[in-house]
C-alpha cells in the first residue's frame, strides 16, 4: 500500500493528519522558513501521544539551515539528538550527510544510524542537490537507510517524475522511494504510477491568527495542517 506521510510542526498539526487518514508524519520546525529543523524535545512528546503509536512519528534532524556537509561537532549533536529521539518514542529518524565533493557521509550516517538503533533511518532531499542521484542510492541501500525521501531533484516531485520512476525500479525493493517536493493533490495518481512507495506534503494552510507579531516576531500568522489537504491527498492515493 501507498503510505501518506503529512510533514507538521506540532501536536495539532499531527491529530489533523491522523484523523484525515495519514499513515505517519514527519516532525520538524521552521518547516517554511528553512525547509525544517530538529524540533524540540517537548514537541516530540506531544506529537508521539498525539499519535498513539511512535511508530507512526518520523522525526527530521537536522541541526541548522544551508546545505549537508557537516563538521565533527555538528555530526556529534546529531548523533545525541537521534538518540533522544528514539529515548521519547519516534519510530523513525530523518537526516542526511553529504561530503564537500557530493559524495555520501559514510562516517556520519553510519554513526547516525548506529545511534538511531531499531527506528527507521531516513536520507532526506539532501539527495535533491545532487547531479546524478541515482549514483548514491545503493551505497544508501548498504548504510542501511530504510527510506528516500525526493523529490527526483527537481523543485517540484511532479517534475521529477522520471527520475523518481529510475529510483524506484533501481530500488527493488530494498529500500522505500518517498515523493516529496512541493507535491499537490492533483499530483499525487501520477506519482503513484511512477511507482513511489509513499508520498510526503506538508499539506499547509496559513493560520486564521492574525494577531500582530511586533518588530521582532517575524510575519503575521503561522502555518497549520489542513484537513481538507490531508483528507484529499489520502483519497487521491486509496483510488479517489
Amino acid at each position: 500500500m501507498i503510505a501518506v506521510e503529512i510533514a507538521v510542526q506540532d501536536a495539532s498539526g499531527a491529530r489533523t493528519a491522523f484523523e484525515n487518514g495519514a499513515d505517519r508524519v514527519e516532525l520538524c520546525q521552521a518547516l517554511a522558513e528553512t525547509g525544517g529543523l530538529t524540533p524540540s524535545s517537548g514537541t516530540i512528546d506531544a506529537v508521539c501521544e498525539a499519535a498513539g503509536d511512535g511508530t507512526r512519528v518520523a522525526v527530521l534532524v537536522r541541526p541548522r539551515p544551508g546545505g549537508f556537509v557537516y563538521a565533527a561537532e555538528e555530526i556529534a549533536l546529531v548523533s545525541a539528538d537521534i538518540r533522544d529521539c528514539v529515548r521519547r518514542g519516534a519510530g523513525g529518524i530523518v537526516v542526511g550527510a553529504l561530503l564537500p565533493d557530493g559524495g555520501v557521509d559514510r562516517d556520519a550516517l553510519r554513526r547516525w544510524k548506529d545511534a538511531a538503533g531499531d527506528a527507521e533511518f531516513v536520507f532526506h532531499r539532501a539527495i535533491d542537490t545532487l547531479a546524478d542521484p541515482a549514483a548514491i542510492l545503493d551505497e544508501l541501500a548498504v548504510l542501511g537507510v530504510d527510506r528516500i525521501l525526493t523529490s527526483g531533484g527537481a523543485a517540484r516531485s511532479i517534475d521529477g517524475i522520471d527520475v523518481l520512476a529510475a529510483l524506484a525500479r533501481q530500488s527493488a525493493g530494498r529500500l522505500q522511494i518517498m515523493a516529496g517536493g512541493g507535491v499537490r493533490v492533483e499530483d499525487i495518481p501520477d506519482l503513484v504510477e511512477a511507482g513511489v512507495d509513499a508520498v510526503h506534503l506538508s499539506a499547509r494552510s496559513r493560520s486564521a491568527n492574525t494577531a500582530p507579531s511586533g518588530p521582532g516576531g517575524g510575519d503575521t500568522g503561522f502555518d497549520v495542517t489542513d484537513s481538507s489537504l490531508v483528507a484529499a491527498a489520502t483519497h487521491a492515493v486509496r483510488g479517489g
